[in-house]
């Protein structure tokens, strides 16, 4: 990106805004998806960042990686709408969670792995929902957007050994929820 790419941000650029996105995007997605588990909603989530972020660009002072400010605008939205929609979720897990019966006698559905690994992401997905807010984007920024410890803690606005601490505390809770649910047989 140019030197002088924030600058023509601020100035309300619409090419540099343009290249903000095509840059970004995925990025972006790919942080709320790891919050939110539901494509739709991360898409909606991750045009709300890029708004959020050409209405609030002024703002910025470089302080930090323009990366990093977008990640915490991603992280911030995405707790935001969990928050807003926990019940709406409930419903919708519930939904979900209800097998489909196929109508045609010749076809008997999903293939048995299939059904396997969705009920393994569900799993895993409610232990992670299940973690502290703070443990949570932790977790989510570190192995799902493999971010460095150090880039992790500039998102978060922590020390690094808070961050540490935070994905330590996050790896055991899963590992109890996970073995537990195990043992009673998910």
């Amino acid at each position: 990106m140019p030197e002088n790419f924030i600058e023509q941000l601020q100035k309300g650029n619409e090419n540099a805004f343009r290249q903000l996105v095509d840059e970004y995007q995925q990025m972006v997605f790919r942080t709320c998806l790891g919050i939110v588990h539901d494509t739709e909603d991360a898409d909606d989530i991750a045009q709300e960042v890029f708004i959020e972020a050409y209405q609030s660009i002024y703002k910025f002072r470089a302080n930090s990686k323009i990366s990093t400010w977008l990640y915490r605008i991603a992280v911030n939205k995405s707790l935001n709408f969990l928050r807003a929609n926990k019940r709406k979720r409930l419903f919708q897990s519930i939904n979900k969670s209800t097998p489909e019966i196929p109508d045609d006698n010749n076809n008997l559905g999903q293939p048995h792995e299939k059904m396997l690994e969705q009920q393994r992401k569900k799993i895993m997905d409610n232990a992670i929902d299940s973690l502290p807010k703070n443990q949570r984007t932790a977790f989510v920024l570190n192995k799902v957007e493999e971010l460095s410890y150090k880039e992790i803690s500039e998102i978060m606005e922590l020390s690094i050994s808070s961050v540490e601490s935070l994905l330590f505390r996050a790896k055991k809770n899963l590992q109890k929820k996970l073995l537990a649910c195990y043992h009673r047989d998910c």
